[in-house]
């Protein structure tokens, strides 16, 4: 089932905007003792490598301005904000599937499986994954007691979790800076361990394009075959 933003975003245009709806919408409901956590994932479109997912915790709405879609930031930028990204979040994990979790499952159970995995490691009841085989990474977890509402990015809902905590949000990333921050910490975590699997299979470029299904990732395959970090059942017509 897909999803419309909440009413309470109705008239949100930023992503501080949609952390203070998102707040004052938990206090107005269920008082003083809650927690928002937005998450997010990157990787649901390559050709090889994980699929990697944030739960991420703000200090607060507005704890830092710069706040935004990470797709709107170059991977310089990322990279310059990302300690800084950490050090706004009251708590974050960031967890994966990995290429033979998402041949197996399919890449939208693997993707939820992976945030079920970050929630999962901050403490949120009710879920019971086995270990990653990616180690997770995890700083901080929720208040003890509090109601846990999660900001999801997009349209549908984690399958696996009560539904009635979450709250899907259609270009969350750019709307909700709680969701925006769990982007920018998935996609930089993601681009560093690519960094790493093009040192151990090199020739596939994927410290340039991430796994992604560009003409020079094509063309190295086409040339070396497919590597174990290859998702099986992401094969492009012509290979």
């Amino acid at each position: 089932m897909k999803y419309k933003n909440p009413d309470f975003m109705s008239a949100v245009t930023t992503p501080i905007e949609g952390e203070i709806a998102f707040r004052n919408y938990a206090e107005s409901t269920f008082g003083p003792n809650y927690v928002v956590v937005g998450i997010d994932e990157v990787g649901r479109g390559p050709l090889a490598g994980p699929v990697v997912a944030c739960a991420a915790v703000l200090k607060s709405a507005d704890v830092l301005s710069v706040l935004n879609d990470s797709k709107k930031f170059t991977r310089p930028k990322r990279e310059a904000i990302y300690d800084k990204v950490k050090d706004a979040c009251e708590c974050y994990a960031i967890a994966s599937a990995s290429v033979e979790e998402i041949d197996s499952l399919n890449i939208l159970e693997a993707d939820f499986l992976a945030m079920r995995r970050a929630l999962q490691a901050l403490g949120m009841t009710g879920i019971t994954e086995k270990q990653p085989e990616l180690p997770v990474e995890v700083r901080g977890h929720f208040k003890p007691g509090a109601t846990v509402l999660v900001a999801v990015d997009g349209n549908l809902k984690i399958h696996g979790l009560d539904l009635g905590c979450q709250f899907p949000v259609i270009k969350g990333d750019g709307l909700v800076a709680s969701i925006s921050a769990a982007s920018i910490l998935a996609k930089v975590f993601r681009d560093r361990y690519m960094d790493q699997l093009a040192k151990e299979y090199p020739g596939y470029g994927f410290e340039k394009h991430a796994g992604y299904g560009t003409k020079a990732h094509l063309d190295a395959i086409r040339k070396q075959g497919f590597s174990p970090v290859h998702r099986k059942t992401f094969h492009p017509k012509g290979l």
